[in-house]
């Protein structure tokens, strides 16, 4: 269900997000037909798999959009400078993250408190009718995470295009995303979704307490709420970040001593370091790559 609701989200539901960072971040036709262009962005998305490789081992939930932006600023700055950088939007979109994840985590906690106040007048039966509901709350949540994740990497294939002249923007201006980029790009994501990732499923489904259906439906439903509205307004926000601060939410709501609060911290500390990291990775890969290439 999970992986469907991904690519029918990711091919259906707008292209937005996409456009952000294709041309939101950096200037591609600054830098068209340039011969480190393509090392340069091979180098970014190095840095940024290298990354979510080694949180992947750890079962640690990083940032995938943390690794990228990363990646593609520590890959760019080494080749090209400053230059191509567009500060503005970077700042604009690192505060949405920012945010994102602590609204994800109030959200959630008063929809839980909300749904408690309600269902303490059933019986503990209750649960079955939550187990259903998620069924619903997992589609809408799996739709806006393919309308979000799906569509930076859609950005990232365009704007690679554009950096090797091999697609140029429209008579007006705007930035075309190729219906073959889309559909790879959902039958990719979709197709990682039904590969499983169990690692960091138990991480979220039991590392920081025992998950019930009335936490899941709550944290699904808010966190769906709050990556629909970003997609909406073209911004990319980490799908990871605010599943997680919503699964949060939800058991502090609960009974907050039964969170394992010091998982939650060291998942806040690979977030910290995610883009440091995986620009640092990125830059390092980058003047290898130019020093064997040349």
């Amino acid at each position: 269900l999970a992986a469907v609701a991904d690519f029918t989200g990711a091919y259906f539901l707008g292209t937005g997000v996409a456009h952000t960072i294709g041309k939101g971040i950096l200037r591609p036709e600054l830098v068209r037909n340039s011969p480190l262009g393509i090392y340069v962005v091979s180098s970014a998305l190095l840095g940024a798999i290298a990354w979510n490789i080694v949180t992947w081992y750890y079962g640690m939930p990083s940032s995938s959009l943390h690794a990228l932006i990363g990646g593609l600023l520590g890959a760019f700055v080494s080749g090209f400078g400053s230059k191509l950088v567009q500060w503005d939007n970077v700042k604009t979109i690192i505060l949405i993250m920012i945010l994102s994840p602590l609204v994800g985590f109030v959200i959630t906690f008063f929809v839980t408190k909300l749904t408690f106040f309600f269902a303490q007048w059933f019986s503990p039966k209750i649960n079955s009718f939550f187990k259903k509901l998620q069924v619903f709350s997992l589609i809408g949540q799996s739709l806006a995470h393919g309308t979000n994740d799906a569509q930076k990497t859609m950005g990232i294939i365009t704007f690679v295009l554009v950096l090797m002249n091999w697609s140029v923007p429209s008579s007006n201006g705007d930035f075309i995303i190729p219906r073959w980029v889309m559909a790879s790009c959902a039958a990719a994501i979709a197709f990682g979704m039904a590969l499983g990732g169990w690692r960091i499923i138990r991480k979220l489904g039991s590392g920081f307490y025992r998950v019930r259906p009335v936490h899941g439906f709550a944290a699904q439903t808010a966190s769906a709420s709050i990556m629909f509205a970003a997609s909406s307004f073209g911004f990319p926000v980490s799908t990871t970040q605010v599943i997680s601060t919503s699964v949060l939410g939800a058991g502090a709501a609960f009974r907050p001593k039964s969170v394992r609060w010091e998982v939650a911290g060291d998942m806040l500390m690979a977030w910290l370091i995610t883009i440091p990291a995986s620009a640092a990775i990125a830059a390092v890969i980058f003047k290898l790559v130019e020093f064997f290439a040349t």
